[in-house]
């Protein structure tokens, strides 16, 4: 069964890493900029096109020009590695159906993070009251090994640790990190209060460390943005992993 279940999620992963291309370019703009509805050379993205789902290609481009943003290979393939192992630690338990819908929001984040060092509300206020709604139903199913009340709590904590951050230095923390902290809290409270302090403790370890190296090697200022997104989602995976195995 689990290696099945591995085979599984894996192809689930890739199938939803493909759809990852066409909401990134569409979402990776500054702040107070509208979405994207035209390719790079131009062309209203019409129709079908326009959606938020779905191979991002334009319409409008010649054959071999039509494909536009990042490639849905690469995006498939860490979709599918990352739901793979988590297929492998949590194994046929409810709350993995939730982690694996998670991944491919979580990708997304991440490459729209590193791309314009931005969160957008689209994605995170949504997350946070889906996988808080999805482990409230998955709590009612036989075999889950998770709290969902402490999931509730580990999401208010973490939030409000993160909004604490946000409110002594502003410049280091962005808001978007703080709505991103709730849907991260949720999840890793869900195994117990040890895994939320490790998966925390571990996004802010290695933002800090990357952080470092940015100003070691004068690529970055000590004022200078830098998407802390992708390392709280790093932190929170390994988390999860470790929470998941230890509820075997």
């Amino acid at each position: 069964m689990q290696p099945l279940l591995i085979v599984l999620a894996a192809a689930y992963g890739a199938a939803a890493g493909l759809l990852v291309p066409r909401p990134l370019y569409r979402l990776a703009v500054e702040p107070e900029e509208p979405w994207r509805g035209a390719c790079p050379r131009g062309h209203a993205l019409t129709g079908p096109a326009r959606g938020w789902l779905g191979p991002a290609r334009c319409p409008g481009c010649r054959d071999g020009e039509r494909d536009y943003g990042v490639g849905p290979v690469p995006a498939a393939a860490l979709t599918a590695l990352v739901c793979a192992g988590l297929a492998a630690a949590v194994g046929a338990r409810p709350e993995l159906a939730v982690w694996l819908l998670l991944v491919p929001l979580g990708v997304l984040l991440t490459a729209v993070d590193l791309a314009v060092n931005r969160l957008p509300d689209v994605l995170t206020l949504p997350m946070a009251g889906g996988a808080a709604a999805l482990l409230g139903a998955a709590a009612l199913l036989p075999h889950s090994a998770g709290s969902w009340p402490r999931a509730l709590l580990g999401g208010a904590v973490l939030g409000g640790g993160y909004l604490v951050l946000f409110l002594i230095s502003p410049s280091g923390m962005g808001f978007g990190d703080v709505k991103l902290a709730l849907t991260l809290g949720v999840v890793l409270g869900w195994y117990g209060w040890g895994v939320l302090f490790v998966g925390a403790f571990a996004g802010l370890l290695l933002g800090c460390c990357w952080g470092a190296v940015l100003v070691l090697t004068r690529r970055a200022g000590r004022g200078t943005a830098m998407a802390f997104g992708p390392f709280m989602i790093l932190g929170a995976g390994a988390g999860l992993v470790l929470g998941a195995l230890g509820a075997g």
